[in-house]
């Protein structure tokens, strides 16, 4: 993957992000303040706009500013959260202008962990890392078995996608959700459908 490729995937997640926006914003209003929608919107256009001209060749340069500028437009809990995962993949990948597919499995690891350890949350606890998490396992699975990231990328979209489905078993542990104890289990996690989409768009559906 090269420095534009990863620009025009950037900007396909800036995109289903802004075609959803009415979608997660009404995911949000029954566990959160409905503005997951919004912030995701304006969040990552403005870490796309931020990169788009291709001044920057050093991708964890690029992805450290995408990541830094999506913090400041949107200092939401999701927001920085967001913004933490790039900002742990620009530093993961810094100095390289071309990534290879462990590369590029390196990048998706770095935003779970940089997600992780900003919010405290693991797989399991009803959040953004339970639609996230399946797909990066997919992803690198199938690079670790010779397939196209291209393969790769539909496998890991598949798999976040089931992931957040399957957040309709668990009891929500963050965040306002947690409140509504064992009768947050029948809701589908708004942050685990933001992280379907982010594969949705990775994967060019």
């Amino acid at each position: 993957m090269n420095q534009q490729e990863l620009i025009a995937m950037l900007e396909r997640i800036s995109k289903i992000m802004e075609k959803n926006r009415t979608y997660l914003i009404e995911l949000d209003s029954i566990v959160g303040d409905s503005d997951l929608g919004l912030t995701m919107g304006d969040g990552f256009l403005a870490a796309y706009e931020s990169v788009s001209d291709g001044q920057e060749t050093d991708i964890g340069k690029l992805l450290y500013k995408a990541g830094k500028t999506m913090g400041n437009k949107v200092p939401s809990t999701m927001g920085t959260l967001m913004a933490a995962g790039l900002m742990r993949a620009g530093k993961v990948l810094k100095g390289k202008t071309e990534l290879s597919g462990a590369d590029v499995v390196a990048l998706f690891e770095a935003y779970e962990e940089g997600v992780a350890d900003l919010g405290k949350a693991k797989p399991g606890d009803k959040t953004f890392l339970d639609g996230f998490h399946p797909g990066v396992q997919a992803l690198k699975a199938e690079v670790e078995a010779g397939k196209s990231l291209e393969e790769a990328f539909k496998k890991a979209a598949e798999a976040s996608w089931e992931g957040f489905e399957r957040t309709t078993t668990m009891v929500a542990v963050h965040g306002r959700a947690a409140t509504r104890g064992e009768a947050s289990r029948s809701l589908k996690d708004p942050g685990a459908a933001v992280a379907a989409l982010m594969m949705k768009a990775v994967a060019g559906e």
